[in-house]
């Protein structure tokens, strides 16, 4: 289900039946949206399963917060840059 931190639609579903009832709390305890695609795929997915397990409308869910970096950071500080020696 979430390919980038390898959760499964079991570990989601054993985590409501846990008592995790929204996406920020599963998000926490799972790590979704937490990989390089940032939830773009696993969210929507989650969402539909909480949705089904709650009895709850999808539209009356909370998406999960986006948090920006504390500080911007310039993007040279990613590069890999070769040292010749």
């Amino acid at each position: 289900m979430c390919m980038c931190e390898r959760v499964t639609v079991e570990d989601v579903e054993r985590a409501i039946d846990m008592g995790f009832r929204d996406v920020e709390s599963l998000k926490r305890y799972l790590r979704i949206g937490m990989g390089p695609c940032q939830g773009r795929y696993c969210v929507p997915i989650v969402l539909g399963i909480l949705s089904r397990k709650l009895g709850v409308p999808v539209e009356k869910l909370s998406y999960v917060a986006i948090r920006p970096p504390l500080e911007p950071v310039p993007a040279r500080l990613f590069l890999r840059v070769k040292k010749d020696v």
